[in-house]
């Protein structure tokens, strides 16, 4: 229980210190020996969020991972139920080339990326930015995997009274795999808000920026202020740690019932 103690406290030391930081004055933060801030500036959450017109990089960012977590959620429950239960030529074979593209890492296929959403003229759209985000392989290995522990005698049943694949899936197979849905959301939408490296190449106007790139711009337009930067980074934690309070028990339960099969 200590040990479990410790990495949880090893785990929050960055949290913490940026929430103390973003209280903090622009000198007082390379104070020595300087952890917690000696007068709270409440001040530097309302001056950073005006500072860029963060109203608007929130709305992009919910934008973006709404329309990332419900086309993912969709491709992944469908394709997985179908790697799991329909029976057609090269299923094991498509499969296994699914996880193949698991192996390359995205910074390879980012110019690729880029350049057939340009030659579609999506630069600084938003399909441009969620059209690549909508398939995610580890979302259909997770339903895939899912799925495959559902009992069949509940499908052979729907079957017997004349009930399709997609009257099991959508009727059977998918309130079933609520648990193994809300872990898929929950890990798409903090992947998609935390997005930060294509926001920032596909888009160009600050009226299509993100939450994470809005922060990452205090660098430049502020010569780095920290207390500013840790505000906003703070105000962005907000929304994935809600959506974690609101899903953890479907979330413990879909991580232990991942791996099975």
């Amino acid at each position: 229980m200590s040990l479990l103690v410790v990495a949880c406290l090893v785990m929050a030391a960055p949290f913490g210190w940026m929430a103390a930081t973003s209280l903090m004055g622009q000198l007082e933060v390379f104070g020595p020996g300087q952890l917690l801030p000696e007068s709270p500036l409440w001040s530097n959450y309302p001056e950073a969020l005006t500072a860029q017109p963060f109203a608007r990089f929130f709305l992009n960012s919910l934008i973006f991972a709404a329309v990332v977590v419900a086309g993912q959620v969709a491709t992944a429950t469908t394709a997985g139920y179908a790697f799991a239960r329909c029976d057609f030529p090269g299923r094991d074979n498509l499969f296994l080339l699914f996880l193949a593209t698991m192996m390359v890492p995205a910074v390879i296929v980012l110019i690729p990326r880029f350049l057939m959403i340009e030659a579609l003229g999506w630069i600084d759209t938003y399909q441009g930015l969620v059209s690549t985000e909508l398939v995610s392989v580890w979302g259909i290995f997770l339903m895939r995997q899912y799925f495959r522990t559902l009992p069949r005698e509940l499908e052979d049943a729907a079957r017997v009274d004349g009930a399709g694949h997609w009257r099991i899936f959508r009727s059977v197979a998918l309130p079933l795999a609520k648990p193994a849905v809300a872990t898929l959301t929950l890990f798409a939408f903090i992947d998609a808000w935390k997005n930060f490296l294509w926001p920032l190449l596909v888009t160009r106007s600050m009226e299509m920026r993100v939450v994470e790139v809005g922060i990452a711009a205090f660098h430049s337009t502020y010569q780095i202020n920290w207390p500013f930067q840790m505000a906003a980074g703070v105000v962005a934690t907000l929304p994935i740690a809600l959506l974690f309070l609101l899903t953890q028990r479907y979330f413990v339960r879909g991580i232990q019932l991942e791996g099975i099969r």
